[in-house]
């Protein structure tokens, strides 16, 4: 996961500054020290650093700080504010026309994944309430066309496509004529990428701009490829003065200095990120949320956000509803599971929650979701409802129907009837508290999500 080593090394950092009741300069320098060298070997361009650590210094060196009650504190909330600014200091929103369609022009490398990422964005937009239309403009690579359709079709979402034409202006052209007819209010252009940057590539680009003259041009980026793609962001900035960035793969193992870098060499904010393969893992970029993550302090706003697109507010009050009424069973076990998966991976979630990054070798099996659901489908809707009546011969039946195991399936019902407890607890309103701080190591190893 991007930032995963910079994000320990930070959280160490902080952990142990944070503690701290006094403070002296040297304790600061050794400080400072560590986090130059943490954010080096996450890539992040030198000048930067440099800069970030003379400010921090700056600050952190104040009377005000080392002579105040909480030092330890105000260091770390300078260390927070400092990679806000760096990373671009607030949200910045996608520029679109009160006078549709909006035309958003897509740059970018071969193999940013740039044909992904506009399907992603069109998704997005849609689900703000925008209608739009996928064009195809890149008529180079074998099978780029092929590759829109096939997520334009996955997502139900238009694509415009002229397999017969070469010349990428028409096309564009004649993509628009087709969105004003079919009130189509955002126009996303996936253009050619190349291996390299080359004057051939800059040429057609700049042809479509003049032509085409496209609210807003983003340039996607590949995380992964660390400085180079501060590089790229850079001589396409300056080739086609780009409205903003899209960082994609920071789902990878990456070590994210991109990120931190891109906003500052540029000058142009990272707008939109994409956190995994599916076609809506793309998040609108929040400097902040993002800063908290990387320093451990979790990022519950969008948990939020994630359950309030899985849950609809007329779902949300059925099921509280039906567990206001009975105890919870397999059914509803079911479909609250099929709803968390909506949100996203579980391992992903857990990432965003304040403070469970401080637990070791917390590992969350996503495959664990799939076992569950086909351990509870290859049950009769007796067994759902009265999960009691599992005795051997029904575990063996429905093991073999589930693909599973016995044991597997006796772990998974002691992780449900914890569930049940701690659900009847809350119904209570009783020792819910009470009842997790009792729980052994071992109960907490068999809780199964």
């Amino acid at each position: 996961m991007a930032f995963e080593g910079l994000s320990s090394r930070l959280q160490e950092i902080t952990r142990k500054i944070r503690g701290k009741a006094r403070i002296t300069e040297t304790d600061l320098k050794e400080m400072l020290r560590e986090v130059k060298l943490a954010l080096l070997e996450a890539d992040v361009n030198y000048k930067i650093v440099k800069e970030f650590i003379e400010t921090i210094s700056e600050k952190a060196l104040g009377q005000d700080v080392l002579k105040s009650l909480t030092p330890g504190q105000q260091v770390v909330k300078i260390v927070k504010d400092e990679m806000i600014e760096l990373l671009g200091g607030t949200e910045s929103n996608i520029n679109l026309t009160p006078n549709p369609p909006s035309i958003i022009m897509m740059v970018g490398l071969q193999g940013s994944g740039k044909t992904t990422t506009s399907a992603k964005l069109a998704n997005l937009l849609r689900k703000q309430g925008k209608k739009p239309l996928l064009v195809a403009c890149d008529i180079y690579r074998p099978a780029a066309i092929k590759q829109l359709q096939v997520v334009g079709a996955q997502l139900n979402i238009p694509v415009y496509s002229n397999e017969q034409s070469k010349d990428v202006v028409q096309i564009a052209k004649q993509a628009l004529n087709t969105a004003i007819a079919k009130l189509n209010d955002v126009v996303i252009l996936d253009t050619a990428g190349r291996l390299h940057i080359d004057e051939e590539l800059m040429n057609e680009l700049k042809n479509l701009k003049t032509s085409i003259k496209p609210h807003e041009i983003l340039l996607v980026v590949d995380s992964m490829t660390g400085q180079d793609a501060v590089n790229v962001a850079e001589k396409f900035n300056e080739a086609l003065g780009i409205d903003g960035i899209v960082l994609t793969k920071l789902d990878g193992d990456t070590r994210g200095g991109a990120a931190l870098s891109v906003k500052k060499v540029t000058g142009r904010p990272i707008k939109f990120v994409g956190t995994g393969e599916k076609l809506n893992e793309l998040e609108v970029f929040h400097p902040d949320r993002m800063t908290s993550r990387i320093l451990g302090m979790g990022d519950m706003l969008s948990v939020i956000e994630k359950a309030e697109e899985a849950f609809s507010q007329e779902e949300a009050e059925k099921i509280e509803k039906q567990l206001r009424k009975k105890e919870l069973d397999l059914d509803d076990y079911l479909v609250q599971i099929r709803q968390v998966k909506k949100m996203g991976s579980f391992s992903s979630l857990l990432k965003l929650i304040p403070g469970m990054n401080k637990i070791k070798d917390l590992k969350v099996d996503d495959k664990e979701f799939n076992r569950i659901e086909a351990i509870i489908c290859s049950m009769t809707q007796k067994e759902k409802r009265n999960p009691k009546i599992l005795n051997a011969s029904r575990r063996q039946r429905i093991a073999k129907g589930s693909g599973t195991t016995v044991q597997e399936i006796n772990q998974f019902m002691k992780s449900f009837e914890m569930t049940q407890k701690m659900m009847k607890e809350m119904k209570k309103g009783g020792k819910l508290k009470k009842m997790m701080n009792s729980m052994t190591e071992e109960d907490l190893n068999n809780f199964k999500f």
